[in-house]
């Protein structure tokens, strides 16, 4: 595994470590099922479970793009609205970490 991928690796388990509530873990789930989705259509989403606000949202979106780097952001022109997608070079890593991260949370109620 490239040091690059070992690094986003690291940082996506870290990531999914720290949800207590479960939010990361299906935003993460709406991006693989979805491949391409907005702040308001993930907000719409997300908001059927849990009591967030659309900034929330926005800011949560924003730190997967930026900070874990698993994320494409494309904007077709100004008054559209940001689309994103799941990095196809790291779908995989997202699916085996939030499988590990799914083993985790079970184990912990045991």
């Amino acid at each position: 595994m490239g040091l690059l991928r070992q690094k986003i690796k690291q940082r996506l388990e870290k990531y999914l470590e720290l949800d207590v509530n479960g939010i990361r873990n299906k935003i993460l789930n709406v991006f693989i099922s979805l491949k391409k989705a907005t702040v308001e259509k993930i907000y719409s989403i997300l908001s059927k479970e849990y009591d967030v606000s659309q900034n929330v949202v926005a800011s949560m979106i924003g730190y997967i793009h930026s900070k874990l780097g698993i994320l494409r952001a494309h904007k077709e022109s100004y008054k559209t609205p940001i689309e994103y997608s799941l990095n196809e070079n790291y779908s995989d890593l997202v699916q085996s970490a939030l499988k590990k991260s799914t083993v985790i949370a079970v184990n912990d109620y045991h």
